[in-house]
């Protein structure tokens, strides 16, 4: 299967990439980052299927699929479930909800071999469509309760810069504090938006929207530099600096 990936996201997109890259017989042909790119590329990749977001400046996902001659199999992935019956309409193979779990893809990937083997589409009904999005949904956490004293401090998710484990306690690490919480780091890297946390070093959870710079340290690993007043340094263990070089292309 020749996959083509569409998102004007960076993250976004490295995500799904490398959730397609881990599955047999998915061939990640192309990708593209806006509109105008995807309509060129279907057009020299002729890929089997088109991984498309809904939402991007420009031309959408809908524009694009008005713009192809040739129409590949499509698979709507999008943070904005209000496309869903756009997507109906279209008859895409199925509509995910961002952050797009492995699960629902490889689901997602099922529909679409189904599809090439009929050769023909076969759209689902619009209760069915509708109650695969609602099950896909996953709520992430947007305030951590965390310990000050006797009282329990509600931070934004957005406002942590990272969290980190010390003598088996969590702390969470905002612009000149910090803050003891009453989860593991496990629970946290489930419960944190993947797009925006991650796991640095097994000890160390990262908010990858407040890293100011990535410097090189001895024996081959790497520093993560935060936006905070203190320039503060974060050690990025060799095995993830591999996994965030894949997803960051840097």
């Amino acid at each position: 299967m020749r996959a083509l990936v569409v998102d004007d996201e960076q993250l976004a997109r490295d995500r799904l990439v490398g959730f397609l890259r881990k599955l047999p017989d998915v061939d990640v042909v192309g990708e593209a980052g806006n509109g105008v790119d995807a309509v060129r590329l279907v057009g020299e990749l002729a890929p089997d299927v088109l991984f498309l977001d809904m939402q991007m400046p420009g031309m959408d996902g809908l524009g694009v699929l008005e713009s192809l001659k040739q129409r590949p199999h499509v698979v709507f992935a999008t943070a904005y479930d209000e496309y869903a019956i756009k997507a109906f309409e279209v008859h895409a193979a199925d509509y995910l909800l961002k952050p797009i779990r492995r699960a629902r893809l490889e689901e997602a990937v099922r529909r679409v071999r189904e599809r090439m083997e009929k050769q023909a589409p076969a759209p689902f009904a619009v209760d069915e469509l509708l109650a695969r999005i609602e099950a896909g949904k996953r709520r992430y956490l947007t305030q951590i309760p965390v310990q000050r004293g006797r009282q329990i401090l509600l931070l934004p998710s957005n406002e942590i810069l990272w969290f980190e484990v010390e003598f088996r306690l969590v702390f969470a690490y905002v612009d000149g504090d910090r803050f003891m919480t009453n989860f593991t780091l496990k629970d946290l890297e489930d419960k944190v938006d993947p797009e925006v946390f991650f796991r640095a070093h097994k000890s160390r959870l990262v908010n990858l929207e407040h890293v100011r710079a990535i410097v090189p340290w001895f024996g081959g690993r790497f520093k993560l530099v935060m936006r905070d007043s203190n320039s503060s340094e974060v050690e990025l263990s060799r095995a993830q600096a591999r996994e965030l070089r894949a997803r960051m292309h840097w």
